[in-house]
């Protein structure tokens, strides 16, 4: 990365965090250049070179935090089986671990997911990942789309629960939980 690069991410890098840190306090639309410049440290002018409006300063987060995350998921080793996406502790431990490390944004995530659209993202995996776990745990097609909206969305209050607590709770505790719900979601009917 040469020096301007370096300048562009570290600037970046300041607003993300800016924008965060002023999504505790208040909602987005309510955020204007002129605070989230003094809380980032940087002038407008700055802000401007960078992004055209607030809202793609959050996209351009959004998009920073998915890449951090699947990022984090490079340890995990390829070519395991679909299913053990969804029902296995070695992606489940990284996901979680990923979560607290970044609790702050994710606590924002989670309370203003309106802005964040983490269905959408779920969402986008649902042919490659989450169709053929589905199939491969006995689900009937025309069931698909109301597990999936299950499993997804109770995995994501399971997660927001802990980060009400500020990840507390044991991720051990944590991860058995949503394996547990995961298996009941798939469990075929006999």
């Amino acid at each position: 990365m040469n020096k301007q690069e370096s300048r562009y991410a570290n600037t970046a890098s300041l607003m993300d965090e800016a924008l965060l840190l002023l999504l505790e306090q208040k909602d987005f639309d309510r955020i204007t250049v002129k605070e989230l410049c003094q809380k980032a440290g940087v002038n407008r002018t700055t802000f401007y070179l960078h992004y055209v409006n607030m809202n793609d300063l959050l996209e351009e987060t959004v998009d920073r935090i998915n890449a951090r995350f699947k990022a984090s998921l490079s340890a995990v080793p390829p070519g395991d089986p679909i299913t053990e996406i969804l029902t296995s502790e070695k992606y489940l431990r990284p996901y979680l671990g990923f979560i607290k490390e970044n609790m702050r944004a994710y606590r924002v995530i989670h309370l203003k997911d309106h802005l964040f659209k983490s269905q959408k993202t779920f969402e986008s995996f649902y042919e490659t990942i989450f169709s053929p776990a589905l199939t491969h745990f006995g689900v009937r097609e025309e069931e698909k789309p109301y597990v999936f909206s299950f499993y997804t969305q109770g995995t994501v209050a399971i997660i927001g629960k802990w980060l009400e607590g500020n990840c507390r709770d044991d991720m051990d505790m944590i991860i058995d939980l949503i394996m547990r719900h995961t298996l009941a979601c798939g469990r075929q009917e006999q």
